[in-house]
């Protein structure tokens, strides 16, 4: 279970923050990442994954004490759920209803539940940018539970049709990702938009927590609201930074707890 809110780091005026990181998604690092991080994004078997992986990673999860949550992708395992689909409102709403559905009824043959729900990919990104596919998104997480925490991109359309849901929210920033100007990620099929140097994955988490500022493609400085930082598990790097950045955040007394 999920390591419950400390309101005395809140008095203290201590940062603190949540480390979630996308598994079950077959890139065989999910063990070596686990102990880095507080709270687990589990493919659902659209875009990645089947019952055994989520089973696995369930498992993985309540030994390290991490937070559970649904990871609900397009249909698309040909494309690992990184191609756009223009669904409407019900497509939408049913596909991500029976996945966390699917998760949640596997959760709880460990007599475990589900904290949190963070969509992936194309799917993330398209209701980042479109109230329709949001408001479709939060629908379906409170339906599944009132109590999911919907994660999603600082201040998208995820977060405030989630809001108005009524649904607790987790403004999610990325450690081994880009910014635009507008605070949005950088296109994958921009060359530059994924971090692969130790260091810069590290010093972008800590400015991204402690000042709530990322440094934009162009050298801007964005301001954000970070909650929890995301670290994908499919990249070449992710165990490797799973431990460095969470060894930098122990360096600088950041508390590394879930929402």
């Amino acid at each position: 279970m999920p390591v419950p809110y400390d309101w005395k780091i809140f008095l203290l005026n201590m940062h603190c923050i949540d480390i979630n990181c996308d598994l079950g998604e077959g890139a065989g690092n999910d063990e070596a990442i686990m102990p880095y991080i507080s709270s687990a994004n589990i493919a659902c078997g659209y875009h990645a994954g089947d019952e055994t992986t989520m089973r696995q990673t369930i498992e993985c999860a309540l030994q390290h004490n991490v937070a559970i949550g649904a990871h609900p992708g397009f249909d698309d395992k040909k494309n690992f759920g990184r191609t756009e689909m223009n669904l409407g409102f019900s497509e939408v709403y049913n596909l991500v209803l029976k996945q966390i559905v699917l998760l949640q009824k596997l959760a709880a043959t460990y007599n475990t539940t589900l904290h949190h729900v963070k969509p992936h990919g194309a799917l993330y990104n398209m209701a980042a940018k479109n109230v329709t596919m949001a408001a479709a998104i939060a629908c379906a997480v409170k339906d599944a539970g009132k109590t999911l925490v919907l994660y999603g991109l600082n201040n998208s359309y995820l977060i405030s049709e989630a809001r108005k849901a009524g649904l607790r929210t987790a403004n999610e920033v990325f450690a081994d990702r880009r910014y635009n100007n507008d605070g949005s990620l950088v296109a994958r099929i921009n060359p530059a938009a994924l971090i692969e140097n130790e260091e810069e994955a590290i010093k972008q988490a800590l400015n991204l927590v402690v000042s709530n500022t990322v440094l934009s493609i162009d050298w801007k400085a964005v301001k954000v609201e970070a909650q929890t930082i995301c670290l994908h598990g499919d990249g070449k790097h992710a165990a490797a930074f799973a431990q460095k950045i969470h060894e930098a955040m122990k360096a600088h007394h950041i508390v590394i707890q879930s929402i």
